[in-house]
């Protein structure tokens, strides 16, 4: 009864199924121990070795949802739309200005459609501090530049910019969809997505066939393609009524209403258009697009749905543009995180809420600031130092960066006990000194005095258009945020 279960979750899902959940099965069939492999008592293993049958079947399920939620997540606009359908389905209530934080009450509230809280309200006041865990839902892409359509060779084309860091030969011949939304002057908004449906057109950079490359064999790697050759085509002329570029001028008045003019006020993206699929003959690997870090924001968002009443008011912070610096008014660097605290307090408190009274409830606040990291890969393994190369499969990473970018001791200690006592698989995460780096939020939140510490899972190819994770990983990390908002260890103040 059990796999029909199974499998009729997986299916209703709605990707592909299959066999992941027998095979599972198969593997654990001989375990008899739900304890999870960390690195709790001195070496790393695998967090499939010696997992039960039911510890699978619920990795399989998890991992289902995942990519279905991957799947149409793809930009931090259609993340915050997919969201708010999982939450309100849920039962989540839009937080609004005035409303008193009740124990058990789940609310959720967007931050100009590209940000977002999910709240779900504690035992205690929010005046005794909240748990916050946060991730990014912005990815690496292209974005059009202001006025991108023009006409070579017969085509016509997109210009483009870059959004985060990216290997540019990476991003040409792969089928490419555009995503976002184009703002009009009469205060309209037109949707966009064209190119996820398997009936939809695709855009694509065409690369040079190795027949012709010759004068591109000297460059150097970063330069085999160049920032502006990244421009994909989106038609071929002529046509009736003129050049390539016309018909497209044409195209998208007729299709959209909009005009040249409207994409200077537009925010749209191409992205990858590859749906998720599990890798390997075991299938307990996942390439999909966009996992930095979409992969921390569906793992917040499920533990959010999952989460009973905690202690503390527990927030699931959602934020923007990290790829880009933490910037702008939706990036971790705005003040949206401690206006919303402040909100909840003066709703609880009234006339005696002080500005003295945000800054204690920050101090007695602790928070997890979640973001993948590279994955220890078997074909270049010498960024790692080998004691603390993160490894697909061994758990989420406890980031430890040294030069005083570490949590503190104290608080490494409580969420050790945190993870220890919920049987989650860990390990450590460190470079080699000086052969690695990279941002998360977690320098933005505890510019605000809060305990903050960054974790992750180890993914392999992040900032690529395919990036892999783990299944036993991505599963790990939603228990690690659910167990957070939940521990009741001690800590040294």
């Amino acid at each position: 009864m059990r796999k029909l279960l199974l499998a009729s979750t997986i299916l209703l899902a709605g990707l592909s199924t299959p066999i992941t959940a027998q095979d599972a099965a198969k593997d654990g069939a001989k375990a008899d121990t739900k304890k999870e492999a960390s690195c709790n008592q001195g070496a790393c293993k695998s967090a499939w070795d010696g997992a039960s049958r039911e510890r699978m079947e619920q990795v399989t399920v998890h991992s289902e949802g995942y990519k279905a939620f991957l799947n149409k997540a793809r930009t931090e606009l259609s993340t915050v739309t997919e969201t708010l359908k999982l939450v309100k389905a849920a039962g989540f209530v839009e937080w609004t200005a005035g409303t008193k934080i009740k124990a058990g009450t789940k609310y959720y509230h967007v931050n100009r459609d590209r940000a977002m809280m999910l709240i779900i309200g504690g035992n205690n006041k929010v005046s005794d501090g909240v748990r916050i865990s946060a991730a990014h839902i912005d990815s690496p892409r292209l974005e059009l530049k202001g006025r991108p359509v023009y006409g070579k060779s017969g085509f016509a084309l997109f210009q483009t910019n870059y959004h985060g860091g990216i290997k540019t030969y990476q991003w040409t011949n792969i089928p490419l969809a555009l995503m976002g939304r184009v703002d009009k002057t009469d205060g309209t908004t037109v949707d966009i997505s064209i190119g996820l449906d398997p009936n939809d057109p695709i855009m694509m950079i065409p690369d040079v066939s190795p027949h012709i490359s010759g004068s591109r064999n000297n460059r150097k790697a970063r330069e085999v393609i160049t920032y502006e050759e990244l421009d994909p085509i989106v038609a071929n002329g002529p046509h009736r009524t003129g050049k390539a570029e016309k018909w497209v001028e044409a195209h998208l008045k007729d299709r959209y209403d909009i005009d040249l003019a409207d994409l200077v006020s537009a925010e749209l993206a191409l992205v990858p258009a590859m749906p998720p699929r599990d890798m390997g003959f075991d299938r307990r690997l996942m390439a999909i697009y966009g996992q930095d870090d979409r992969l921390s924001g569906y793992a917040g968002i499920k533990a959010a749905l999952d989460l009973g009443t905690p202690d503390q008011t527990a927030i699931v912070y959602l934020a923007d543009n990290e790829e880009s610096g933490n910037n702008n008014v939706t990036g971790a660097s705005s003040t949206y995180l401690t206006d919303m605290i402040g909100e909840m307090l003066y709703a609880e408190m009234g006339s005696k809420y002080r500005q003295p009274d945000l800054t204690r409830t920050l101090r007695k606040s602790k928070a997890l600031s979640m973001d993948v990291n590279p994955a220890m890969n078997p074909m270049s393994p010498g960024a790692w130092e080998a004691g603390n190369a993160p490894k697909l499969g061994q758990g989420i990473n406890i980031k430890l960066y040294g030069k005083g970018f570490n949590a503190n001791s104290e608080f490494i200690a409580w969420v050790r006990g945190s993870l220890d006592a919920n049987n989650i698989a860990w390990q450590t995460s460190t470079y080699k000194v000086a052969r690695g780096g990279g941002g998360t939020l977690g320098n933005q939140i505890s510019k605000y005095n809060i305990d903050t510490i960054d974790f992750g899972v180890p993914v392999l190819s992040i900032h690529t258009p395919y990036a892999v994770s783990d299944k036993m990983d991505v599963h790990a990390l939603y228990e690690a945020i659910k167990a957070f908002h939940t521990y009741g260890g001690p800590m040294a103040q």
